[in-house]
């Protein structure tokens, strides 16, 4: 799932509040999902409640919709990083899952993903969630218009390099809008080459996502998913945020 070779800009503010709309919807899910992910309820029952809010609003699935992708949402679980396929496995107490959800509301697309650890879980599966979650947090700081990507790039890279956990490189943000994957991308990590600007208008994510041991992924069987190359746990929390003349705005916290 590659960036494309285009960024979307916000231009006025009833596109503003479209994409504002269309992030309450993806906090909302993510929400309801977060509630429901225990032992014992599959990936593929979670997927079907997310495609029943969906509904409700008259949103879209934007994976399935840009993408072909077999669910409606991405559910990932411990190694699995990103674009986990939801289905018939079931959730065990121990299991560190990824929730990522990306919607499409009146032509207008935002993205965001957290991670749950099922309890009892060892203490480092929790330790690497709040890294990443942390991760986030002290890149939405720096986040403005002016500011080079790389800056968010070295903010997330520090926070996880002190904690003693990895980011996985080929795994960034990066600009949303009417598609999922636009430019600019928004690195996890320090590289003075990532020189883009944020200016008003851009739409775009950050999401840390780490693993315990290892920087790098491998494509899975199923062809989606993406997996830590050494087997270790994953962590992602993500959102998405809109630069304007006043400030960024952060679309996907909810209400």
């Amino acid at each position: 799932m590659k960036a494309a070779a285009v960024s979307s800009l916000v231009t006025d503010r009833e596109d503003l509040n479209k994409l504002r709309r269309c992030g309450l919807i993806v906090a909302e899910i993510l929400d309801r999902l977060s509630a429901e992910t225990h032992a014992g309820v599959s990936t593929g029952e979670l997927d079907a409640i997310a495609g029943s809010i969906l509904q409700r609003h008259g949103a879209l699935s934007a994976p399935r919709e840009v993408y072909q992708f077999p669910g409606n949402v991405c559910i990932s679980l411990n190694d699995e990083a990103v674009h986990g396929v939801p289905g018939e496995r079931v959730i065990q107490a121990g299991d560190l899952v990824k929730l990522d959800v990306t919607v499409i509301y009146q032509g207008w697309i935002t993205d965001a993903a957290r991670s749950v650890v099922v309890e009892p879980a060892p203490a480092f599966a929790s330790q690497l969630a709040r890294c990443s979650e942390t991760a986030l947090l002290k890149a939405l700081a720096l986040v403005g218009a002016g500011r080079a990507v790389w800056e968010i790039g070295l903010a997330v890279e520090t926070t996880v390099k002190k904690a003693g956990f990895r980011v996985l490189r080929q795994l960034c943000g990066h600009g949303v809008g009417r598609t999922i994957h636009e430019l600019p991308i928004i690195p996890n990590f320090y590289d003075r080459r990532y020189r883009d600007k944020l200016k008003p208008g851009m739409v775009i994510t950050v999401e840390p996502i780490l693993a315990l041991s290892t920087e790098e992924v491998d494509t899975a069987a199923d062809g989606w998913t993406l997996k830590t190359r050494d087997g270790s746990l994953s962590s992602h929390f993500e959102h998405t945020i809109a630069i304007t003349a006043s400030g960024p705005v952060v679309l996907t916290l909810g209400a």
